[in-house]
């Protein structure tokens, strides 16, 4: 079966109504006239279709002090934890002194008990953007502890859609973490290594098989680039085309790995204009963002989205899983994907080298691998602080947030830390790392 693609609107059209137009903004020359025209657009960007029902998350406090006792080494070594779940906001911060280094943390890990925090900011537009277009079935791939499918598979289920997860290597003798939400709330089919890395020929073969002879088959990336006016929150044509299937007509969506596509930013950049209220964070005080890096979609919408919000924030990324010129490269795709879908005046801006201040681990190693006294140092700060982290993912941005957060810059700058999620990992890591989880009996540090 070849691949379908599913009615198109006009690129002609989306041109005439000044969607792909660069020459908007050379229109306004009166300032306040600019800024409201640029707010209105923001404003039309955010209007639309949401899978999370409102953008809150909660913020808590996390302040460092040191302990009287001699230090006796591991990850944080003479450090104590404590934290603030109602912690002082909006304007109360700036008059907010404190002796002791601290910083924020955004518990994204609270969205939902399945579901990653970055992951539900990515699906966020994307769901309802596959619904509009008449989509029954998702496809896409992952690791055998993939947060990204097991993501996708709840996310789907709780929507009415049918989620097929092709996972990397061979079905474990125990599911557990992420590997088993994905089998209870989706369609697992596990892939040799050698088939997986030809990652695109994969999933059409098996979406097409998914599809049948009479169901039809479109990537993503097509119906962003063919059907969506993402100014307007308006998708395809197919907008309350219904969904029924008993026809056997399957209208099977591809969604690649990680969900890393342009649509993906914004769930983000909706999260930061909700950061951004006066109550909250404020749209003055200059912050530092600490985010761990998978794909690095998160810090890129992160930065994009302060920059589109004209926002004081900065944005430091822990590179994880790819280097430096590999994330380079996403930010790049991403900025000039965003740039082909969003309206004239939200792209008027300057990009500079250092969007995004992408540094290493400060211990690197291959993705994946725990080193000794980490999983300690989780149990650490969840028994220190109530917040659960892990050692692939969090605890990553947890010392980088620790580490900024001591040198206080004379700027007044603020750490503030993403909690993406990832403790469902754990529970994987826990049969791969058996001789580091038996120390937990000992208790944390004291």
């Amino acid at each position: 079966m070849k691949l379908h693609h599913w009615p198109k609107n006009s690129v002609s059209a989306a041109k005439r109504n000044g969607f792909l137009s660069r020459n908007f903004v050379n229109n306004y020359q009166n300032a306040p006239q600019l800024k409201l025209c640029h707010e209105e657009s923001v404003s039309k960007l955010l209007d639309r279709r949401w899978a999370l029902e409102n953008p809150d998350t909660k913020l808590h406090l996390i302040t460092i002090s040191m302990k009287e006792t001699p230090a006796k080494g591991g990850v944080f070594g003479n450090v104590k934890f404590s934290m603030d779940a109602n912690p002082k906001l909006g304007d109360a911060m700036m008059d907010e002194r404190c002796k002791d280094p601290s910083f924020y943390v955004i518990r994204d890990d609270l969205l939902h008990p399945f579901v990653n925090g970055n992951k539900a900011r990515k699906l966020d537009a994307l769901l309802p953007l596959i619904e509009d277009c008449s989509g029954t079935d998702v496809v896409t791939c992952g690791g055998c502890q993939s947060a990204h499918a097991a993501a996708v598979a709840v996310s789907c289920a709780e929507r009415g859609l049918r989620s097929h997860l092709l996972l990397r290597g061979e079905e474990p003798g125990i599911l557990t973490g992420f590997n088993l939400i994905s089998s209870i709330y989706g369609n697992v089919i596990y892939v040799p290594r050698s088939l997986y890395a030809k990652r695109e020929e994969m999933l059409l073969r098996h979406a097409n098989v998914t599809a049948g002879p009479s169901g039809s088959v479109v990537w993503l990336t097509d119906i962003l680039y063919n059907f969506t006016d993402l100014a307007s929150g308006k998708y395809c044509t197919q907008t309350k085309a219904n969904r029924n299937t008993e026809d056997g007509m399957r209208k099977v969506v591809i969604v690649k790995e990680g969900a890393g596509d342009a649509v993906a930013l914004l769930g983000i950049i909706r999260l930061l204009s909700y950061l951004s209220q006066s109550h909250i964070l404020g749209k003055k005080r200059p912050y530092n963002f600490v985010i761990d890096a998978g794909t690095g979609t998160t810090a890129i919408g992160f930065a994009l989205g302060a920059l589109i919000l004209g926002l004081p924030w900065k944005v430091t990324a822990v590179m994880l899983a790819d280097s430096y010129d590999g994330y380079k490269n996403q930010e790049n795709r991403l900025i000039s994907d965003y740039k082909r879908y969003a309206p004239a005046d939200l792209c008027n801006y300057e990009l500079k080298d250092d969007l995004v201040q992408w540094v290493n681990r400060k211990t690197p190693r291959k993705f994946g691998n725990v080193l000794e006294g980490e999983i300690k140092a989780c149990q650490q700060v969840s028994n220190q602080t109530g917040v659960p982290i892990d050692p692939i993912y969090t605890l990553a941005a947890w010392e980088l947030a620790v580490q900024l957060s001591q040198k206080q810059p004379d700027n007044g700058e603020k750490v503030v830390m993403l909690h993406t999620g990832g403790t469902l990992g754990m529970f994987g890591l826990a049969q791969r790392y058996n001789s580091y989880f038996s120390t937990l009996k000992d208790g944390p540090p004291q």
